[in-house]
């Protein structure tokens, strides 16, 4: 399953009063997991930048006067999300700036239902705590210390950390390591172990695991299962 983690940065709140996009970035996952394929641009809104969305994410004129419009990018943009999800935290916002770029460009604007809203999953999840993107990563333990200005790829990599916690992805110990967090003394590290005289035969066929390593290599060099080593 793939799904791609999205966020906009743009010039104000409303794109049928002249705002635009300033910066698109975009995660790819492949069942939940980054793959480490980002699609990001910077672009030239054609227009000035208003102070106060200069505070939000830090980009002037100066900067952005020499990158491309967004008609420039749309079809990469198109090529890079097409078939799949798309995972906003507040869609709604997004949305409308993406379809009213694509207009612009005379292309194909995209239909609600590809987008997954994770602020409306945050407040079905957690009714009436504090559902911003800083606040759930309070909430998960995710570091988010480099994130001082908005940026559209770095919360696009943060929105997929919460994302997973959000969807109850993240499950290292499966609550085991705190007897299951019930106030009860934890088990003793030293543990006797049972090990088996003679290991049980595997029930993968070698067609499994052509498959899975068919698999894996397509997930790039930067997949987990690409950097970490398994001792039999």
């Amino acid at each position: 399953m793939r799904e791609i983690v999205l966020d906009t940065e743009t010039t104000g709140l409303d794109p049928s009063t002249g705002d635009r996009i300033v910066e698109i970035g975009a995660v790819e996952l492949l069942n939940h997991l980054p793959t480490g394929k980002t699609f990001h641009k910077y672009l030239n809104p054609e227009r000035n930048m208003p102070e106060e969305a200069q505070a939000v994410h830090g980009l002037t004129e100066e900067f952005l006067k020499d990158k491309p419009v967004f008609s420039q990018i749309a079809d990469d943009f198109l090529a890079f999300i097409k078939g799949s999800k798309l995972i906003i935290h507040n869609a709604s916002f997004d949305m409308k700036f993406i379809n009213a770029e694509l207009a612009l460009a005379r292309k194909t604007t995209l239909p609600s239902d590809i987008a997954i809203d994770t602020l409306g999953i945050a407040r079905k999840k957690f009714p009436g705590s504090p559902a911003s993107l800083d606040a759930l990563c309070r909430r998960f333990n995710i570091d988010n210390s480099a994130r001082t200005l908005h940026g559209a790829l770095l919360d696009s990599e943060i929105l997929a950390e919460v994302y997973l916690e959000l969807i109850g992805g993240r499950q290292p110990d499966f609550g085991l390591s705190d007897a299951h967090n019930t106030g009860e003394k934890k088990v003793d590290e030293e543990r006797q172990v049972f090990k088996r005289p003679k290991p049980l035969k595997t029930r993968l066929t070698v067609k499994d695991e052509e498959a899975h390593k068919s698999f894996v290599k397509k997930l790039g060099a930067s997949a987990m299962w690409n950097k970490v080593i398994i001792k039999s």
